[in-house]
């Protein structure tokens, strides 16, 4: 399997999923089954990750990733990067995040800390990091 990265899983997820793919194998593309990440501060596993990306899916339009810095030293990555989303709504924010993780032996998240910080758009948009 080749390394995942914030762009590439973002993508699958998001930004250009493959509409025959279900998000639970989307989601197996780029995270271990013991999963776990912690945004600002709040930790989730799997099953909450999953949640969450099942709601930003119902929210989120479009968007796109750009990656300003990215670092990889054998299971440790990190970047800082901004997500721009457009909401079915209309509305768009830009968040800034800065994300540290460790990979598995298969090139996979199996953690990730991140904190991120609403650059542009709706106060309410503060919490897409984590919303469920």
């Amino acid at each position: 399997m080749t390394t995942t990265d914030i762009t590439r899983a973002l993508d699958d997820l998001l930004f250009a999923p493959d509409p025959d793919l279900p998000l639970d194998e989307a989601v197996a593309r780029h995270f271990t089954p013991d999963y776990r990440q912690r945004t600002n501060g709040v930790w989730s596993d799997r099953a909450g990750f999953v949640e969450h990306i099942a709601k930003l899916r119902s929210l989120v339009r479009e968007g796109r990733v750009e990656v300003h810095d990215e670092l990889r030293d054998g299971t440790r990555y990190a970047d800082r990067h901004t997500v721009t989303v457009t909401k079915h709504d209309g509305h768009t924010s830009r968040i800034e995040v800065y994300l540290f993780a460790e990979l598995a032996a298969d090139g996979r998240f199996e953690r990730v800390e991140e904190t991120t910080l609403l650059l542009s758009g709706d106060e309410d948009d503060r919490n897409l990091g984590s919303i469920r």
